[in-house]
């Protein structure tokens, strides 16, 4: 009965992990065998590992992954160009520590989401936020928060991230809003937090893509000069995949 009640008391102080250890622990009579020390520090790793498991769920969650990408997953066989030495160091996570960028270019089906998924995947499991936006939803949420006056709001919401993947950059022309919008969250980000940035379009056409060649020296000042820069190349692998001929 005292057992229950100290489980009970356990999960009202969101004291999960502890609660199930000392119930398997109660379980189990062999566990007299240890210290009072030895079995106390089982259960506080167990509240631990709880804890740290919960807040990985919730990164995950948070950061609205496009794909369920993981990094054991990437696919190094294919002929795309895809350096295997280059992805080691980066699922490291070193470059999020010295708050470096990472590009990703290459054509249609090439891999490039399913790689930047997999390092946002391995980011928010290494403990670090991510979060996970096309250009066209971003050029969107913008304008829309400008309406509604929430744009400090998400401009703060996207500087916060540790990790912020942008899709699909320079599909269309930027209009000038939309190139002001994306150097104000480059700017904001800058120094401290790292951007992948995704695109099908090789770097040296963004200049003219963003248009106003100011903002295009500022924003690209401050995405490719700290860049690990990543190009693939090959046909489509959705294709491979597929199993279609």
């Amino acid at each position: 009965m005292l057992n229950q009640q100290t489980i009970q008391k356990l999960h009202i102080m969101k004291l999960t992990g502890m609660a199930e250890a000392f119930q398997e622990q109660s379980a189990q009579p062999d566990m007299d065998r240890l210290s009072f020390e030895e079995r106390f520090g089982l259960i506080v790793d167990r509240q631990w590992t709880w804890k740290e498991d919960c807040r990985m769920q919730r990164y995950l969650k948070n950061a609205k992954l496009k794909l369920n990408a993981c990094v054991e997953d990437i696919d190094y066989k294919s002929s795309r160009g895809l350096d295997q030495s280059v992805m080691m160091k980066l699922i490291a996570c070193d470059w999020i520590r010295r708050h470096q960028n990472i590009i990703i270019t290459g054509p249609t089906g090439a891999g490039k989401t399913f790689i930047a998924c997999a390092l946002a995947n391995k980011a928010c499991r290494e403990g670090y936020r991510s979060f996970y936006i096309r250009s066209p939803m971003f050029s969107y949420q913008m304008s829309l928060a400008r309406g509604d006056g929430s744009y400090g709001k998400i401009i703060n919401k996207l500087s916060q991230a540790h990790v912020l993947v942008i899709d699909d950059l320079g599909l269309a022309p930027m209009t000038d809003q939309e190139r002001r919008d994306l150097l104000e969250v480059v700017e904001e980000r800058h120094g401290h937090a790292s951007t992948i940035v995704v695109s099908q379009l090789p770097m040296d056409h963004w200049h003219e893509q963003i248009g106003d060649p100011t903002i295009a020296d500022a924003i690209l000042d401050r995405l490719i000069h700290n860049a690990h820069k990543i190009n693939l190349k090959g046909g489509s692998l959705r294709k491979k995949y597929a199993n279609l001929t």
